[in-house]
């Protein structure tokens, strides 16, 4: 049975114009020491989205968000990218470098968290120059782990991550993809409610010290009974 078409999409990332990528995109940086994956806005088989060219480095897009996630939990992107990252391993420090991920991170009530919870996190926001939410889950493409496969970062129990693509079988097209981030965000962080307030991109390769390019499009939230709306 097809989706009803009902009211519209929560358009978050959908680019036009090739070039710098547009506001309220902006770079943010991981770490002083890194060097910051490049990204602008191309044509490539047909499709308008961000590309990621990462060289040895890590650096996230992303833009705030605010998304009522009782009507719209569904998020819906495509990506594409060139290869997986040569030599990544998400269970690992050393291997923590993805093609493209998806990322959004959530504010949790503070009286919702516990002391060592929010000591580990006001550690990590001395340490690091990048965003640091609450509780964050990240899509991504992954070089070898099954799609499906849900496990903590290797960093941090604050960063979920799920597998959506793996290895080289849809290299080099566009892929469409959908999830219920509500849903996926309560299998994570049981227990607790959370705001979705950051939308981001990444394509990194710090860790394996390698290249890889990403690319991203059409990122949208719509209901839970509604198709994904991708342009053509």
């Amino acid at each position: 049975m097809p989706f009803p078409l009902l009211a519209a999409a929560v358009i978050v990332g959908q680019f036009t114009a090739e070039g710098p990528v547009p506001m309220p995109w902006q770079v943010t940086p991981v770490s002083k020491k890194v060097p910051l994956t490049q990204y602008r806005v191309v044509r490539i088989d047909g499709v308008t989205g961000v590309e990621g060219s990462a060289n040895q480095s890590m650096a996230l897009l992303g833009r705030a968000i605010a998304v009522d996630l009782a009507a719209t939990p569904i998020l819906c992107w495509r990506w594409r990218i060139e290869a997986p990252v040569a030599g990544a391993d998400m269970m690992t420090k050393q291997g923590d470098d993805y093609a493209a991920r998806v990322y959004v991170g959530f504010d949790i009530p503070d009286r919702q968290l516990g002391l060592g919870t929010k000591f580990k996190l006001s550690l990590a926001r001395r340490l690091f120059s990048g965003p640091i939410p609450d509780a964050a889950l990240n899509y991504v493409w992954d070089a070898n782990h099954p799609v499906g496969t849900s496990v903590p970062n290797a960093y941090t129990d604050r960063a979920q991550m799920v597998v959506m693509q793996s290895g080289t079988a849809n290299a080099g097209r566009w892929v469409e993809q959908r999830v219920n981030l509500a849903r996926d965000f309560a299998r994570a962080f049981r227990g607790v409610t959370g705001a979705a307030t950051l939308i981001a991109v990444a394509v990194d390769t710090d860790q394996t010290k390698g290249m890889a390019r990403g690319w991203f499009a059409d990122l949208h939230f719509v209901a839970a009974d509604q198709a994904c709306r991708f342009p053509g």
